[in-house]
């Protein structure tokens, strides 16, 4: 009786395995893993894909482009799709980490505006699906912040001591002291990268936090004055509080598009593309892209927001801004660089 008890545990963790490897449920179902930004999908548009196709997904957020590559990149966890920025979508290429995707199986791709593909990271349309774009500028609150808003340099003036919110990621609060001092986004100067370290540093003691997604209800509730986000995330909290508005620095910015890739942990490639295609249907990316507040690069669901959304210049700026920003782009080994100034900026005292 013993032995035969323990054959059925064995045989139960065997099937148990068996059903993780190969990526299906209990219910026998196909299970794909979707690893996206926090906040960034309207998540019913899970349930709809699952009852659409009888396919199960396991979503999964994470807070940073760095974040989501150090998860995928060991290939301990089969994602079947993820979400990541430009310049970490050109990253993943050169390393080898992503499938190249069959159109075939997404031809709701034709409905992505043509100025959003054959772009720097992904030259050859083989890799990625535009998701959503926007730029980096700073959100005020007009009721603390009396003189215009127009520069990086107001997120070093003291009187905003403990009324800054800064952005938890070192590409974004690097490029800011970048720009600030009139350098590149994608420097490789060793002296300049230098002298940013040193302007963060200074700023730090006016910094009440490095935040990410909880940056959204503090800034609603008035926690502070400035704070660095994304103009997707700044749209949305200024619906919330008319207090506040945004604006892309004078000094330049950044300007950023999101894709959605296949990994190359993925154990289910087509069921992959068939969730990129579900999300590029015009009803979906338009209840998506209001959801969301972000930008689209989807024409039709852009044609379906109402005027004073498509004409917002928060969310969808006009050539004049756009012509001072730049795309981050993959740093390769200088990423180190970055990595020990970031470090060195969070460690200061």
């Amino acid at each position: 009786m013993k032995n035969l008890k323990k054959r059925f545990i064995m045989f139960s963790f065997v099937v148990l395995v068996l059903f993780t490897l190969t990526g299906c449920g209990g219910d026998g179902k196909i299970t794909i893993n979707v690893y996206n930004w926090g906040e960034y999908m309207d998540e019913t548009l899970v349930d709809e894909f699952e009852e659409k196709y009888g396919i199960n997904v396991n979503y999964e957020v994470y807070d940073t482009n760095e974040a989501m590559y150090q998860k995928i990149k060991p290939g301990g966890v089969n994602y079947d799709v993820a979400f990541p920025s430009d310049y970490m979508i050109s990253k993943m290429i050169r390393e080898d980490m992503l499938y190249e995707i069959d159109f075939n199986n997404v031809p709701n791709y034709k409905y992505i505006d043509d100025k959003f593909k054959y772009l720097e990271y992904d030259p050859n349309n083989q890799y990625s699906v535009p998701y959503m774009w926007g730029t980096v500028g700073i959100l005020y609150n007009k009721t603390m912040v009396k003189e215009p808003v127009d520069s990086w340099n107001i997120l070093w003036d003291e009187k905003y001591e403990k009324q800054i919110f800064m952005k938890d990621s070192q590409r974004e609060t690097i490029g800011v002291a970048l720009q600030k001092l009139g350098y590149s986004l994608n420097t490789r100067n060793l002296d300049e990268l230098e002298e940013a370290k040193e302007e963060l540093i200074k700023q730090k003691p006016l910094v009440l936090a490095y935040v990410v997604d909880e940056l959204k209800d503090k800034m609603i509730s008035g926690e502070a004055a400035l704070a660095v986000t994304w103009a997707g995330d700044a749209a949305v909290i200024i619906e919330s509080n008319p207090d506040l508005a945004y604006v892309v620095p004078r000094e330049g910015s950044n300007f950023f598009v999101d894709g959605m890739v296949i990994p190359k942990t993925s154990k289910h490639k087509k069921e992959a593309e068939m969730f990129i295609n579900f999300i590029c249907e015009p009803e979906i990316a338009f209840k998506n892209t209001v959801h969301i507040g972000y930008s689209t690069p989807h024409m039709e669901a852009k044609k379906m927001l109402p005027e004073e959304v498509a004409n917002n210049p928060v969310a969808y700026p006009g050539d004049d801004i756009l012509e001072k920003c730049q795309v981050y782009k993959d740093l390769g080994d200088m990423v180190k660089v970055y990595d020990r100034i970031w470090t060195e900026v969070k460690a200061a005292k």
